[in-house]
């Protein structure tokens, strides 16, 4: 089958009809930074042949050589037969104009705070300069916390994950960013190993996924830590605890951000006395909440 493809298969458009038709006819799930086989074909192929991932038309009609036909067949397949996202395939992964390096440590970096980070969360925070310490609980790959470097600039950003794998591929793209003297990757069980700090900003993108909806996952989704998605019944066992906690944490006026994805009415339910700010995206409603520091509980009491 290998060499009978690569045989008949030339051109770039070649590859990108045959892909396609491979992926629709097998099904893919999509999700990890393309919502489609189209879109998924193309960013597989452009990044295997190494060419600019935002100029197909230029490369159409190219001619592959034999070693670029076996290897982005062996992608193809890997991605068909085996359900593995583009995304660890290629090593890759976008959040608006920024590249991150990923693989199968952390889960495939797809956070709606990226489009609010834009804007260094305006109208909440009114001056980005003004954000000195944040904080991005749960980080993996370290995207938001370089994110957020990037959107206030006169910030320092620690970055925490309880997994010391996810924590290798943090540090990797914070160096790739040059971000060593601002941004600190931190081994820590939530808050556990920065007892006494404080910030004037807290950012959580935690495990989320419910029991159910764990068990329902799509394959491509099963390559993923679930470390970093299974969150109990209801999706909130993480989210509980940075809740309690967070107060504590945070500088006075401080703000906290939570992403809970499809979960809204299962946070609304779970604590009805917090006064929430659920804010919405271009893209998005109700997948992010923010809390100001004052609503937040004291240590000890509850949030329900």
């Amino acid at each position: 089958m290998i060499d009978s493809t690569t045989d008949e298969l030339h051109t770039v458009r070649d590859w990108l009809r045959w892909a396609v038709s491979r992926f629709n006819e097998t099904g893919l799930s999509y999700g990890h930074g393309t919502e489609n086989a189209w879109d998924e074909a193309i960013w597989l192929i452009l990044a295997t042949l190494h060419l600019p991932r935002d100029t197909l038309e230029p490369w159409l009609d190219a001619r592959l050589t034999k070693s670029e036909r076996l290897t982005l067949l062996d992608k193809l397949q890997q991605r068909v037969v085996h359900r593995l996202p583009t995304a660890y395939l290629v090593q890759e992964a976008w959040l608006g104009p920024y590249r991150f390096y990923v693989d199968q440590r952390v889960i495939v970096p797809r956070s709606y705070f990226a489009e609010l980070l834009e804007n260094g969360l305006a109208p909440w925070i009114d001056d980005a300069e003004t954000v000195g310490t944040a904080l991005d609980l749960c980080t993996g790959s370290a995207c938001l916390a370089i994110l957020m470097a990037h959107a206030f600039p006169n910030a320092t950003v620690d970055a925490i994950d309880i997994s010391a794998d996810a924590l290798a591929v943090a540090r990797r793209n914070i160096a790739d960013y040059q971000l060593g003297d601002r941004v600190q990757a931190i081994e820590s069980d939530l808050f556990a190993a920065v007892k006494g700090r404080r910030y004037d900003l807290i950012l959580g993108n935690p495990p989320y996924v419910t029991t159910e909806a764990m068990e329902a996952l799509p394959p491509e989704y099963r390559h993923e830590p679930a470390l970093a998605l299974a969150a109990g019944a209801d999706g909130l066992d993480v989210v509980r605890r940075i809740l309690a906690e967070a107060r504590e944490h945070l500088n006075p006026g401080g703000l906290l951000a939570i992403e809970v994805g499809h979960n809204q009415e299962l946070v609304a339910a779970a604590f009805p006395k917090l006064p929430m700010i659920w804010l919405d995206t271009e893209h998005a409603e109700g997948k992010i909440f923010l809390v100001m520091r004052d609503d937040l509980p004291a240590a000890g009491k509850t949030t329900a």
